[in-house]
């Protein structure tokens, strides 16, 4: 499936302009030829990370998000800057949040984070081959970071401890990568 295979709006109103988001009124013509108007959030989307070291620990960040109501834990994660492509996004937010290179990068997909209403994509990447550098933090961002048993991290999906969609998404998928990897 492409990315976007839809039609352009044949008609669009922009509500708000904000530093990440956009909103926009658009007036668009479904696949059944019914012309409906769509409140669209634009997001120039972002990339997660799963960091994974040789002892299958995984770096996840406590972060603070008023939006979701407090403390989640979350892949370090972040904004694609503008003609930035996936990857280096995702290099340059494990480093700036959690403090880490990585040698070898594999690409698990990418995701819709709320397609009812956004167009954001979030690009998901396993990282190994790890290594320390200088952490910077954004302005307004309050992290923990944490490096957790893999299996453990496993766990706190299944029981509910972990809500954030891009991470769920990027754990399942490295356990699914992994094991394919075994297999083979």
């Amino acid at each position: 499936m492409a990315l976007n295979d839809t039609a352009p709006p044949a008609f669009q109103t922009l509500i708000y302009q904000g530093k990440v988001v956009t909103l926009a009124l658009e007036t668009v013509q479904l696949p059944t030829g019914q012309r409906v108007e769509l409140e669209i959030v634009h997001h120039p989307g972002g990339a997660a990370v799963v960091a994974l070291d040789a002892q299958l620990q995984l770096c996840l960040l406590r972060q603070y998000r008023h939006a979701g109501g407090g403390w989640l834990w979350e892949l370090p994660a972040g904004k694609r800057d503008d003609g930035e492509p996936p990857l280096q996004t995702a290099q340059r937010e494990l480093a700036e949040e959690a403090g880490i290179t990585a040698a070898q990068w594999s690409e698990l997909g990418w995701l819709h984070s709320s397609p009812g209403v956004f167009d954001e994509v979030i690009y998901v990447y396993l990282a190994r081959d790890l290594t320390p550098t200088a952490m910077a933090h954004g302005s307004g961002e309050v992290i923990e970071v944490h490096w957790l048993p893999l299996v453990e991290v496993w766990n706190w999906c299944q029981n509910g401890q972990i809500t954030d969609a891009k991470t769920l998404i990027g754990i399942c998928r490295t356990v699914a990568h992994l094991q394919i990897c075994q297999m083979n």
